[in-house]
């Protein structure tokens, strides 16, 4: 057995005896379940289990919970009156450095969660002990077509089987008890730089799963394999390939019809890489679709059109993939504003009259309510100040552009940012107090087109001039950016379609929410709490200083008559990496966790330890001219901000290239061109840029080095 190999198996080992875990480890299950449900319960995730998710408390069966992804517990443990007395249970140490956007699942007493790289862990769901873990060892190197950090938003389960989506496109079946491998398949064109970070879906025994990659210059499609053996079953594409080949499809061929140009050697984005629900009295599959590739319409599709199905939300029958409907939120996306943010089923009495609908915050800024049967728009108002739409027109479901928007004739401060209004964060429904709750970001960004733009597969291509969208060099200026850059925890009513309650947060990008029928919200943010909130007013009830920012969403089960309440932990993920001088300022540590909460335990963290220190400024002296600095800042702009952060500031939890070594400036070439550093996943950049553009690059680090002496 080679060297590495048998390391490898001694690190898994050393893994499972030693990840820190704390709480009543003697605890002896108790059954919660009758006779007639012990064959589904042996089974694990059956279909009647997730059809009837609604009433199984002792379970977090599926990505939502429910199939209606409403992310509302019925049970009551835990209330407005006594979440004072919430304590720490256990906790699970995430061996990672990379962010954390996982929602668990808890079935039957144990609980599966994913980290990032994709890795898969099973915890004690009453203690915290771990029971096994599954790495799938994705190759570092692939983290260069991850838009937004190395991570995964969860896993799905059917009867006894854990299946997860990696980073590098496969998709595997894990043996729920020992996880062993049962199945692996591949999901993508392996030459294509896709990626997979959402969380699949079973319906019916077939799973289903989307991808990423807008950016880089893929087609976006969704895939349902069956959930026994891997295999394909259908695919649906969400853009239209090149005419000349014939489309795989009726729905296709329309789609085609708002297309202009030769988008296909674009790829054309729109990648379904997060949200799905699911109808099982109609038998509809939601999905929501991204971006397009590239963001700027004018490179894509160049005498316009609406570009479908690109920031939709489509309808398809499970079985088959087939098309019934689609709305889209943003006609043409022109800035970045997916629509693949959180979808909830419910049924509403909207104007006397009982609808089923579906609501979505997608990335523009509107709240959608949507009649999942048809398709319909119902109603639609915007849950944040904007400027590149007026409204929506209710007799054609369109966005009314302001002039100017779509910045053909020169620079456009626009709101909300790319990153949304609200962003890939899970939503919750409360059918008790009728209210939607959701984080909320207030930004700006300025959109401007690329002069000479062109196109390079696998790296990011928006079309669009990341210059204007940087960060301003003077100071005061980046201090009223940061003031600027704000978010708030706001309950939403979908009827009356009107805010009801918000708290507002010290910055934006903060976790996804739960609703549970004890009166409560929980969310995480970038602060490093967990907190309660009393669902009706928005009253701060309780917090937990957790060490570490939040951006996943939490959950709840009961075991043994008491509620739990759970939340993976870990700060990174887009802004934590981008943000850099907006988020330097917090001094976010990335405490990679899961944190257990229940009535009167009273565990503790280990003591912080300090931040690290960022080593010393050593650049060596600029030798290189003004123009090639600004030549680096655009190359910058484009190829790293996405990893070391804005303006070459770090956030923290990369490396702050200002303060590289001067090993690293020596050898710049190898690490930059050559990918000397791959194996801990800095990408090298041959055959896509030039020993010249490397050179470039570092001359606009040494420049920001100097400025920060």
């Amino acid at each position: 057995m080679p060297m590495v190999r048998i390391l490898y198996l001694l690190v898994c080992v050393m893994l499972i005896t030693t990840f820190t875990a704390c709480g009543d480890s003697g605890e002896q299950a108790t059954s919660q379940t009758s006779m007639s449900d012990a064959a589904d319960v042996a089974k694990g995730a059956t279909q009647a289990r997730l059809l009837n998710a609604e009433s199984d408390i002792a379970n977090w069966l599926t990505h939502g919970r429910t199939y209606s992804e409403q992310r509302f517990s019925p049970s009551r443990r835990i209330n407005s009156a006594n979440v004072n007395e919430l304590g720490l249970a256990w906790y699970f140490d995430i061996p990672t450095k990379r962010g954390i956007e996982a929602t668990p699942l808890v079935i039957d007493g144990v609980m599966y969660v994913s980290g990032s790289w994709s890795i898969v862990y099973a915890i004690d769901a009453r203690t915290g002990k771990p029971l096994w873990v599954y790495d799938p060892e994705v190759p570092k190197i692939w983290g260069k077509y991850a838009c937004c950090d190395v991570v995964n938003r969860g896993v799905a389960a059917w009867e006894n089987k854990i299946i997860v989506g990696t980073l590098d496109g496969y998709l595997v079946a894990l043996d729920a008890t020992t996880g062993d491998v049962v199945w692996r398949v591949n999901t993508i064109n392996r030459s294509e730089p896709f990626t997979i970070t959402g969380a699949p879906r079973v319906i019916k025994g077939k799973v289903i799963i989307g991808n990423g990659g807008s950016e880089y210059g893929v087609r976006g499609y969704i895939t349902a394999y069956d959930a026994d053996t891997g295999e394909e079953l259908w695919r649906f594409f969400t853009v239209p390939g090149n005419p000349a080949d014939g489309f795989e499809n009726d729905a296709m061929a329309m789609a085609a019809k708002t297309w202009t140009g030769e988008w296909w050697k674009l790829g054309g984005g729109g990648t379904v890489w997060d949200s799905m629900s699911y109808d099982p009295e109609l038998d509809l599959l939601y999905i929501g679709v991204g971006n397009g590739s590239p963001w700027n319409r004018s490179v894509r599709s160049p005498d316009g059109g609406d570009n479908l199905f690109l920031s939709s939300i489509v309808a398809l029958r499970p079985d088959t993939g087939e098309y019934v409907w689609h709305y889209q939120t943003t006609p043409g996306d022109q800035w970045d504003y997916t629509a693949t943010q959180h979808m909830i089923l419910a049924d509403l009495k909207i104007a006397g009259e009982p609808r089923k609908v579906i609501m979505q915050a997608p990335k523009n800024g509107f709240f959608y309510v949507i009649d999942r049967q048809t398709g319909e728009l119902i109603s639609a108002e915007n849950f944040i100040d904007i400027n590149w739409a007026t409204g929506i027109d209710m007799e054609t479901g369109r966005p009314m552009e302001a002039p100017g928007a779509r910045y053909t004739e020169g620079p456009r401060l626009a709101i909300p940012s790319p990153l949304g209004g609200h962003n890939w964060h899970p939503m919750a429904f409360n059918p008790h107090t009728g209210l939607v709750y959701f984080s909320v970001m207030e930004q700006a960004y300025v959109y401007a087109a690329k002069e000479g733009f062109e196109f390079k597969k696998g790296v990011w291509n928006t079309g669009t001039d990341h210059l204007y969208g940087d960060m301003p060099e003077d100071p005061l200026a980046l201090l009223q950016v940061a003031a600027n850059s704000r978010g708030h925890l706001v309950a939403w009513d979908p009827v009356q379609q009107k805010e009801v309650w918000r708290y507002q947060q010290a910055g934006p990008w903060n976790g996804g929410a739960l609703a549970t029928a004890g009166n409560l919200v929980f969310q995480g943010n970038l602060l490093g709490e967990f907190v309660a909130y009393s669902a009706d007013k928005g009253e701060r009830l309780w917090a937990f200083a957790t060490q570490t920012g939040i951006t996943a969403g939490p959950v709840t089960y009961e075991l043994d008559g008491e509620q739990y309440v759970s939340v993976a932990v870990g700060w990174g993920t887009m802004i934590g990496l981008l943000g850099g001088p907006t988020m330097a300022p917090f001094k976010m540590q990335n405490k990679s966790r899961v944190l257990t909460f229940k009535l009167g335990a009273k565990n503790d963290l280990p003591t912080t330890e300090p931040m690290p220190s960022r080593g010393q400024l050593a650049p060596p002296p600029q030798t290189a001219s003004a123009e090639d600095v600004q030549h680096g800042h655009a190359l910058y702009a484009e190829r790293c901000m996405v990893c070391h952060g804005l303006s070459a500031i770090s956030g923290g939890l990369l490396s702050d290239l200002r303060y590289s070594s001067p090993e690293t400036f020596r050898t710049w070439d190898a690490i930059v061109i050559g990918g000397s550093k791959g194996i801990i996943g800095m990408p090298g950049f041959a055959g896509i840029m030039t020993m010249e553009d490397s050179q470039a690059i570092k001359a606009y680090v040494i420049e920001r080095a100097h400025a920060a002496e």
